[in-house]
C-alpha cells in the first residue's frame, strides 16, 4: 500500500542527493586553480542535464527492469514505460516513479566523481563522450548487479550488500578515475610547481552541501520514513564526525596544524566509508570506521600518490575509492542481521564468514568491472576526440580555451 510519509520522504531524499552535484561542482571548483573554475564546475553541473536525459531514455530500464543474466536490465521501461504512481518492484510503499526518481540522482553524481581526477586537463568534448559511455558500460551495469532484481551481486549470486552506494558510487568511479588520469597524463608542472588552492571557504562550503545531501543520500535508502532510515542517518553523522577528528588529529601530527581543506576533506572520507554500510552497521562500528578511514585516506593521498606519481588532481580515488572500498569490507566486518534483514549473515567481528567473503568477492568484481569499462571508453573516446587539451590550451586555462568564460573576469593577476 502506498504510504504518502514514505513517499514524500524520499522524494525530498531524492531532492537532497540532486543538490549535492551543485555541492561537489563547489568542492571541487574551489580546489582548482583560477583558471580552471568554469570547467571544472561545469563538469558537474553538465551531467544534470546529460545524466538524467539518459536515465529517463534507458537508464533506469538497464537498472532496474529485468535481468539479463544478473549483470543488466532490459528495456522493457525505456522512457519510463510502465512506471507510475503505483508501487514498483522495489518498494510497496512508494510509487515505482519515487525510486526512480531516487536512484536517478545517484547516476548524475557517481560520474560527476571521476572529473576531480582529471581537472585542468581534460577536452571538455571527449568528458562528454566518456561520460555517456561509462554510464552504459559501468553505471547501469554496476547498478542492477548490486541492486537489481537478482543482480550477481546482490540477491542473485554473491548476496554481498552495499546500502548506498559503496560499490555502485564509490569504488567504480573511483577506480574509473584512477585510471582515466594515468591515461591522461599529468598536468603541466605537476610536482614542479605549486598548485595552489584557489577558494578555501568554496571547497568547505561544497563539502557541507555534499554532507547535508547524503543525509539524505543514505537515509533515503532505507525507502521509506522508518526506524532504517532514522539508523543510517545517525551512522552517517557518526563516522563523518568521527573522520574529521581523526583527519584533523593526522594533520596535527603529521604537518604540525590542522587544516580547514583536511577537515573537509575528512568529512568527505567518513561520508563514503559509511556508505556501504549506513543501514547494517551498529553505532559503535560507525565511529570506528570513521576513525579508520582518514589516516588511510591520508596516507594515499600523502605518500602513495607522491611515491608512484600519478596525478589525481583533487583525490577522487584517494578519497572515494580507498574509502569506498574500506566501507566495504567493513560492512563485511561489523554488519548486523538484527539491524537489517537484507545482511543474510552477520560481520566477521560476529563469527560469520560468508558476508565477509561476499563482500571481498564484490569489491574485486567491481573493480574489475570499472578498470574494463573505463578502458573501453577511454579507447572508444580517443577515436573520436583526442582525451586531453593543448599544452597551450591548458596553460592559458580550461574556462577560456573550452568555454570562453571566465569565473573572475576582473581578475588580471599571476595563477
Amino acid at each position: 500500500m502506498i504510504s504518502s510519509g514514505d513517499t514524500g520522504f524520499v522524494l525530498i531524499c531524492a531532492a537532497l542527493v540532486f543538490f549535492m552535484t551543485p555541492g561537489l561542482s563547489l568542492f571541487y571548483g574551489g580546489l582548482v586553480r583560477r583558471k580552471n573554475v568554469v570547467n571544472t564546475m561545469m563538469s558537474s553541473v553538465f551531467l544534470i542535464g546529460v545524466a538524467i536525459v539518459l536515465w529517463v531514455a534507458v537508464g533506469y530500464s538497464l537498472s532496474f527492469s529485468g535481468n539479463v543474466g544478473g549483470v543488466i536490465g532490459n528495456l522493457d521501461k525505456v522512457f519510463f514505460n510502465g512506471v507510475g504512481m503505483e508501487a514498483g518492484p522495489y518498494s510497496d510503499s512508494i510509487p515505482e516513479l519515487a525510486f526512480a526518481a531516487f536512484q536517478m540522482m545517484f547516476a548524475v553524481i557517481t560520474p560527476a566523481l571521476i572529473t576531480g581526477a582529471t581537472a585542468g586537463r581534460m577536452k571538455f568534448k571527449a568528458q562528454v563522450i566518456f561520460m555517456v559511455l561509462w554510464s552504459f558500460l559501468v553505471y547501469y551495469p554496476m547498478a542492477h548487479m548490486v541492486w537489481g532484481t537478482d543482480g550477481f551481486l546482490g540477491t542473485g549470486g554473491l548476496h554481498s550488500v552495499d546500502f548506498a552506494g559503496g560499490n555502485v558510487v564509490h569504488i567504480s568511479s573511483g577506480v574509473s578515475a584512477l585510471i582515466l588520469c594515468i591515461f591522461l597524463g599529468k598536468r603541466e608542472g605537476y610536482q614542479k610547481r605549486s598548485y595552489r588552492i584557489h577558494n578555501v571557504p568554496m571547497t568547505a562550503f561544497g563539502a557541507c552541501v555534499l554532507l547535508f545531501g547524503w543525509f539524505g543520500f543514505n537515509s533515503g535508502s532505507a525507502l521509506g520514513a522508518n526506524g532504517l532510515a532514522a539508523h543510517a542517518f545517525m551512522t552517517s553523522a557518526a563516522a563523518c564526525a568521527a573522520a574529521i577528528v581523526s583527519w584533523m588529529a593526522v594533520e596535527a601530527l603529521h604537518n604540525g596544524k590542522p587544516t580547514l581543506i583536511g577537515a573537509a576533506t575528512g568529512m568527505v572520507a567518513g561520508l563514503v566509508v559509511i556508505t556501504p554500510g549506513a543501514g547494517f552497521v551498529p553505532m559503535w562500528a560507525a565511529l570506528v570506521l570513521g576513525i579508520i578511514v582518514s589516516p588511510i585516506c591520508y596516507f594515499m593521498i600523502s605518500f602513495v600518490k607522491q611515491k608512484l606519481g600519478y596525478d589525481d588532481a583533487l583525490d577522487a580515488f584517494g578519497c572515494h575509492g580507498i574509502g569506498g572500498i574500506v566501507g566495504g569490507i567493513g560492512t563485511g566486518l561489523f554488519a548486523m542481521t538484527s539491524i537489517n534483514g537484507a545482511a543474510e549473515q552477520n560481520g566477521l567481528v560476529f563469527g560469520d564468514t560468508g558476508l565477509f567473503t561476499a563482500q571481498i568477492l564484490s569489491i574485486l568484481v567491481t573493480i574489475g568491472v570499472a578498470a574494463a569499462g573505463t578502458l573501453i571508453c577511454i579507447f572508444i573516446t580517443r577515436l573520436v576526440t583526442p582525451l586531453r587539451v593543448s599544452k597551450k590550451d591548458e596553460l592559458l586555462g580550461l574556462d577560456i580555451s573550452e568555454h570562453n568564460e571566465s569565473a573572475y573576469p576582473s581578475f588580471n593577476g599571476l595563477d
